[in-house]
């Protein structure tokens, strides 16, 4: 009797075990590989077509965000600063917009909140190319050779995005 109760205790911690493993396979984030930056043409809040690769030899802080988005707005005068800072070092920093009305909110917001740096209209084509951005803000670092050297999902402090840079620049 007390090998099968045994028995029994094994399988259950081996079957937490398996179920916890494969639960926390479907939440993984997975890590940022290397690689290269997709391209794209997106139009600005002007009407100018913009691609990335327009800023070829810069680095770049790619921002997918919204209007919308509480965590997106905070992190806008991290951007602002940040261009000020380093635009003469060769930072680019873009803000992708996934807002739905952009075309009518956007021009009047950037110049509301003081965006000093490219607005795009955000499609989802762009979106596929970058994984399906799900969560905003989400952000991407890339360097001066076009890959991609980092993601942020969530809200970062401009810290964050200094210390992601400085090394690249």
């Amino acid at each position: 009797m007390k090998k099968m109760w045994i028995l029994v205790i094994l399988t259950l911690v081996l079957a937490a075990y398996l179920s916890f493993t494969w639960i926390s396979k479907m939440y993984e984030v997975p890590e940022v590989v290397y690689r290269p930056a997709p391209d794209f043409t997106l139009m600005d809040i002007y009407g100018n077509e913009t691609s990335l690769s327009d800023f070829k030899g810069k680095v770049v802080i790619l921002d997918f965000w919204a209007t919308w988005c509480p965590p997106c707005k905070a992190e806008i005068p991290h951007f602002v600063e940040l261009y000020d800072m380093y635009q003469d070092e060769g930072l680019e920093i873009i803000g992708i917009s996934l807002d739905w009305n952009g075309e009518r909110v956007l021009a009047p917001f950037a110049k509301e909140n003081g965006m000093n740096y490219p607005i795009l209209l955000g499609n989802d084509d762009v979106n596929s190319l970058y994984g399906g951005v799900m969560s905003l803000p989400t952000t991407f670092i890339i360097d001066k050779d076009g890959g991609i050297r980092d993601r942020f999902i969530g809200y970062r402090d401009k810290a964050v995005f200094e210390e992601a840079i400085k090394d690249l620049l």
